[in-house]
Formats: C-alpha cells, sequence, structure tokens
C-alpha cells in the first residue's frame, strides 16, 4: 500500500489547514487510517485514527480542533485541523494498517504554525 499525504504549509495561530492521504495499491476494506506527528526533538506521536466503518480517536491535545475523515470511494483520509497552535508545528505523517497485518507510512507533509 502507498501513502501520498498532501496539503501542508504555513498558517498562523487559530488558522486552519486540511491534510489529506490517498492510498493506493492492495487496500484491505478493513483498514485503520491513521495521523501521526513528530514534532522536531520530539518523539512520533499518533494524533487521531479512522476505523473504515468510521470510527475515530483523538490525541487529547487536539480534541475539539482536529477532525479525521475519510471517503472510502477515494482511499482518501483527511484530518481538517482548527484553531492552531504553535505547538502543532510538526511533520504530520499518514499511517495505513490491515487486518492482514499489512502496513504503510506516507512521506510526511511539514505544517508550521507561526505568526
Amino acid at each position: 500500500v502507498q501513502l501520498q499525504a498532501s496539503g501542508g504549509g504555513l498558517v498562523q495561530p487559530g488558522g486552519s489547514l486540511r491534510l489529506s492521504c490517498a492510498a493506493s495499491g492492495s487496500i484491505f476494506r478493513f483498514n485503520v487510517m491513521a495521523w501521526y506527528r513528530q514534532a522536531p526533538g520530539k518523539e512520533r506521536e499518533l494524533v487521531a485514527t479512522i476505523t473504515s466503518g468510521g470510527s475515530t480517536n483523538y490525541a487529547d491535545s487536539v480534541k475539539g480542533r482536529f477532525t479525521i475523515s475519510r471517503d472510502n470511494a477515494r482511499n482518501t483520509v483527511y484530518l481538517q485541523m482548527n484553531s492552531l497552535k504553535p505547538e502543532d508545528t510538526a511533520v504530520f505523517y499518514c499511517h495505513y494498517s490491515d487486518y492482514k497485518g499489512t502496513t504503510s507510512w506516507g512521506q510526511g507533509t511539514l505544517v508550521t504554525v507561526s505568526s
């Protein structure tokens, strides 16, 4: 499975961005898509997950500000990020996993929150 992430950029504090991640290849219908992020000097952390059935989960730090969604017909997952803070600055990675044991990482997209 190949993942292509896009949508990162520079945004002012309080602003919004939407990340996209398109999956291609041997996608199993029962899968979990996720967004992770890695800030400079920190470990990669889980931001949000969404199952193929639409169940979601969020890190406490982004609850109420970020929304993960997916379009199964397009094999694409999105991360809508609102009320962005400087501490949200990170490289964001999408991740795929399925019940056959296949996992894959996208290439990362940089989000910078700064005035």
